[in-house]
This record gives structure tokens, C-alpha cells and sequence, in this order.
């Protein structure tokens, strides 16, 4: 069966068993993983898959623990797009980016962020883009930050993702990830993200479009009903995890067979909820909490292994890819409050951490490691967690971290953990967005 797919919920989840294990139901709700099941029991996860492996699960945050592979001030790796793509070594050294079409530049910087202090200023006191992440929440002074200026992101103008890549001239345009991006009812084929996102790159760049059934998801696999139409594929599954990328997982032998890397191609993917979401159980069944930093860590360098793969051979993708991902949402609005969904209870979710603050550490933490893949490999995120952040199940508790005013449109589902079709639209203008700028 499917894992069930996780995707946001970062901050606290429980809930997606590895591939080929089941899960227990009286395991804690993660907050953004995939935790709908085929059987209906999984209905927190938040990247859409199930315990099983096979449905919609739920997803959580990230670990603290993941930091060490980024932050040592020798970020390197290829870019794709033009030279605005660079890759920013936190120690002020110099790293060196090479593009798919050959061409190099290098950047340096020494701003490293000052984690000891306040976290939406640099060394040097002054505003932080990332600032702009903070704008519509009613309290910015106490809403959720993350630490991105440590690995010194471009953001992008609209702040609605980085801006790493010049993404022109697409030929193919290829999803893998978990049950977010497949889609899940009760939204329907058409209000999926990417049948939303595939509307707008056929305008964009001016491809052949997929058809009907493409957009529509195998309730029984948790896959697209048809995976190749037109310029696009689909390898995105209820359940899946990071470790479904590359071998032992099949997603990228599945979809980037020899004869295609000659397309210049775009890779649009969500993951990471259906990993956290186990891990987030994990810990609410006793589990260290060292030990649940360092599957966190292991979980988005599984994300970072998947990007190196697209860009460090220029020679692979001889005419260009481009790699752009979400980071995990949750459905907590930053509380960590995995009650909070109506239907917790039906998915097992009802063994709460007795500490929720370090829950939240470890959601943050996943997220953060995301960024520092983005800045890695030249890459580009979308800010999914923060723009969903306060349109969750807290939504209307003026205490939580990312309350946002009266009146808040809820963009999870009855499952907890996936969009609602609204949720959906979202998404795609996120991606949009980065992909245009």
C-alpha cells in the first residue's frame, strides 16, 4: 500500500511509516504530512499519502539536526538558468556555480545571520529580505521565523520563493513528489495544483498540453491516471517520501529516462511531509530527541542528494534543468496543536508531544535545511509553510504564531493534512510566481 503523503506539517507530525511498514494507529499526527489512508484511518498527513506507503498521509517539520551538510561555507553545485543562479557560502569564502549551458560565475558574501540574536537581521543589524515573509501576520514581532539569511538566499521580488534560476524555454515539464502534487479528493482533477500549474507553462512556454486524464488521480495506485500526455509527466505518489526519489525509490529512473535529457526540462515537486510525519510519531512514542533531529537530517539530505543529481553533470542535461520545490507546510498554524484538526482522532492522531516547543524546533529546522539545498545547488523553493502558516485549523486562535486577523479561509481538507482546491490555487501561484520572475 501507499504511504501515506505527507506535506505539511512539519511541526508536528506523526503518521507516515517507511516504505513496505504500517502504522500504528494510536501514533501522534504529524502536522503537514500525508495522513489519509486508503482505508480512511491516515487522514493527517500532509504531502497526501498514507501510513502504508500508499495513500495521502500526513507530513511534519523539520530537525535541527539537518544543518550540518550546509552550513560549513562550502556550498557549491551547478546551476541551471543564467548567472542571478549562485550558490552563497555562508563564511564569506568564494563558490564557484556552473550553469547547463557552460557559463560560471562566482559570488561571496559574509553576512552570515547572528542566531543568537534577532533573527530577521544579519550581522550587521540591517533588515533582512526575508523580512517580507512576516508581512500579514498580526503579531510579526512573535510569528513563526525561520533562519534563511544563514545561507543567503536570493529572494525573489514577490516574495513568494527564491529566485536562483532563470527558468526559459522549457521543453518538458516533469512533477515527482507526494500526494500534494498528485492531488487528492474531494478536490477534483482540474483544481489540482499542477493540472493548474500545466495551464499556465502551456501559455508560458508554448508546450503541448496534457490531456483530461492526466489531470485526474488512480485512487487505487495514488498516481496519475495517465503518467506521459503531452510535454508533461507525472511520477508523484500518495505516500511517498524522500528516500522515493532515487534507488532504491523509482521516481527519477520512472521519469528522466537517457533518451529525455536532451529536453530542457523543468522539475516541480513537494515533498518532505510524509517523512516528517513519521518521524514526528516516532518522537511522541518515546523516541530521543537527538534521534528524531537526525532522521530529519537524513530525510532532507535525501532532498539534497535529488537536487545534486539534476545539476552536478552539466553533461547530463546538456541544453538545461531547472529544479524548483516547496518547502513543508503544516496545519497547526504554528502551534503545534496536533488536536487541532477536527478529525485528528480518526487518524491516530491523538497522542500529543509532551513538549510541542520542541516539535516546532524540529518542523523549523527540517524547513530551514530546504533553504540551504535551494542556495546548495542553485535551485529554487517556494514558501509553502510560511504562506499557509495562519490558514490552518488555529486559524482563528489570535495566540498562535501566524494568526493572521478575523475571517481566515481554512486551506486544509477534511483529511487534515491536504489543500483544499483554494489551497490548491495557492500553490500554483506560488510556483507561477518563481518560475516567472
Amino acid at each position: 500500500m501507499p504511504r501515506p503523503a505527507g506535506l505539511l506539517a512539519l511541526l508536528l507530525a506523526v503518521g507516515a511509516p517507511a516504505c513496505g511498514e504500517t502504522e500504528d494507529a494510536s501514533a501522534t499526527a504529524p502536522t503537514g504530512g500525508d495522513t489519509s489512508s486508503e482505508t480512511g484511518t491516515d487522514t493527517l498527513g500532509t504531502s497526501g499519502q498514507d501510513p502504508t506507503h500508499e495513500a495521502p498521509p500526513t507530513e511534519t517539520g523539520g530537525s535541527e539536526g539537518a544543518t550540518d551538510s550546509a552550513t560549513d561555507g562550502t556550498t557549491t553545485g551547478p546551476t541551471t538558468g543564467d548567472e542571478t543562479t549562485s550558490t552563497t557560502s555562508t563564511t564569506g569564502t568564494t563558490s564557484p556555480v556552473t550553469s547547463t549551458d557552460g557559463t560560471t560565475s562566482t559570488t561571496s558574501t559574509s553576512t552570515t545571520s547572528d542566531t543568537t540574536g534577532d533573527e530577521t537581521t544579519g550581522t550587521t543589524g540591517e533588515p533582512s529580505d526575508s523580512d517580507c515573509l512576516l508581512e500579514g501576520f498580526a503579531n510579526p514581532d512573535t510569528a513563526l521565523k525561520l533562519d534563511y539569511d544563514q545561507f543567503g538566499p536570493i529572494i525573489g521580488s514577490h516574495c513568494k520563493g527564491t529566485n536562483h534560476q532563470d527558468i526559459t524555454d522549457i521543453e518538458r515539464v516533469v512533477f515527482i513528489g507526494d500526494s500534494v502534487t498528485v492531488g487528492t479528493p474531494p478536490a477534483l482533477g482540474d483544481d489540482y495544483y499542477r493540472s493548474k500549474l500545466a495551464d499556465v507553462l502551456v501559455d508560458r512556454f508554448g508546450l503541448t498540453p496534457p490531456n483530461a486524464l492526466w489531470k485526474q488521480v488512480n485512487p487505487i495506485d495514488g498516481v496519475a491516471l495517465v503518467k506521459e500526455s503531452g510535454d508533461f509527466v507525472s511520477c508523484s505518489k500518495w505516500g511517498a517520501r524522500t528516500d522515493d526519489f532515487l534507488p532504491p525509490g523509482n521516481q527519477v529512473d520512472d521519469c528522466f529516462p537517457p533518451d529525455m535529457f536532451d529536453k530542457r526540462t523543468l522539475v516541480i515537486t513537494t515533498m518532505g511531509g510524509n517523512d516528517i510525519a513519521a518521524i514526528a510519531k516516532d518522537g511522541a512514542n518515546g523516541t530521543p530527541l537527538d534521534e528524531v533531529k537526525a532522521n530529519a537530517a537524513e530525510a532532507a539530505d535525501l532532498l539534497r542528494q535529488t537536487a545534486h543529481w539534476f545539476v552536478d553533470d552539466p553533461a547530463k542535461f546538456p541544453n538545461g534543468v531547472f529544479l524548483v520545490f516547496a518547502n513543508v507546510y503544516e496545519f497547526t498554524d504554528g502551534t503545534a496543536d496536533l488536536m487541532a484538526c477536527p478529525a485528528a482522532g480518526l487518524g491516530g492522531f491523538d497522542k500529543p508531544w509532551q513538549n510541542p516547543a520542541e516539535l516546532i524546533d524540529v518542523m523549523v529546522g527540517f524547513n530551514e535545511q530546504f533553504m540551504s539545498v535551494a542556495v546548495e545547488t542553485g535551485t529554487d523553493m517556494v514558501f509553502m509553510l510560511e504562506n499557509f502558516c495562519g490558514h490552518g485549523f488555529k486559524a482563528g486562535d489570535p495566540s498562535a504564531p501566524c494568526y493572521r486577523g478575523p475571517g481566515q479561509q481554512n486551506w486544509f481538507d477534511l483529511t487534515c493534512i491536504h489543500p483544499t482546491a483554494q489551497g490548491h490555487t495557492v500553490i500554483a501561484d506560488l510556483f507561477t510566481a518563481v518560475i516567472d520572475e
